[in-house]
């Protein structure tokens, strides 16, 4: 595991997200087409700007402009670890960006925690704005949209649980503006997301060989694509 020591959003931190399947997209990467089996056009487009950052070693969209949306979550971001830090009694440190070893997958957690009882853990923050998730969250109890990054997220750190929670301003008059659920470690859950994250990266590297066989026969020489098997993993879907 790597650590990467920055402030998410800042240069550093985009710049060592180029490349890598992070697991605010783990959701994305695992959706498939209607028939079940080929993956979904949303799938495809990620891994196709993943196989071009992984060539020029900078983010596609770095000059995006930034959301509103994404701008207030960060904003409120800091209220919602005051809040958590509180109702929890325990400290929660920031963290940057952790990936794996071969910087194929990574992830953004918004905090680490010690906890002499449970062993190590971390949070999530979503300042939710959508009624659809709110009611998700609010009603049903249910954040399964949000499982693949919060496992994806345990299986990264190697921690064994994660405080899923939401911040929600606009329902601090009746006090309900902060939402908390823990989560515990799934181990068979990541199984099935690992598998299924390293055949959408045989994807990844598909696109990307495809370019690099594209350059190579514009500039009139061979290139050999490197074979699946050597690659560790089956051929994708």
């Amino acid at each position: 595991m790597i650590v990467v020591e920055c402030q998410q959003g800042t240069p550093e931190w985009l710049a060592a997200r180029a490349g890598v399947t992070t697991a605010s997209n783990y959701r994305i990467a695992r959706t498939l087409a209607r028939d079940g089996r080929t993956p979904s056009d949303t799938a495809r487009h990620l891994a196709f700007r993943l196989a071009i950052e992984r060539i020029s070693g900078v983010p596609l969209d770095d000059d995006a402009p930034e959301t509103w949306q994404m701008k207030r979550g960060q904003l409120l971001e800091d209220d919602a670890r005051i809040l958590h830090t509180s109702e929890i009694g325990l400290r929660v440190k920031p963290v940057g960006i952790i990936l794996t070893d071969d910087r194929k997958f990574g992830a953004s957690a918004d905090g680490w925690i010690e906890c002499p009882r449970l062993g190590p853990g971390g949070a999530e923050y979503k300042c939710l704005i959508g009624p659809k998730e709110l009611e998700a969250v609010y009603i049903d109890d249910d954040p399964s949209k949000y499982m693949d990054q919060i496992q994806g997220n345990l299986w990264l750190s190697g921690r064994k649980w994660w405080d899923f929670c939401v911040y929600c301003p606009a329902l601090e008059s009746i006090n309900l503006h902060f939402y908390r659920q823990r989560v515990m470690r799934d181990d068979d859950y990541i199984a099935e997301l690992v598998a299924d994250l390293w055949k959408f990266d045989c994807m990844v590297e598909e696109f990307r060989e495809k370019l690099l066989v594209r350059q190579a026969r514009r500039e009139g020489r061979e290139f050999v694509a490197e074979a699946a098997d050597e690659l560790g993993v089956d051929t994708p879907y």
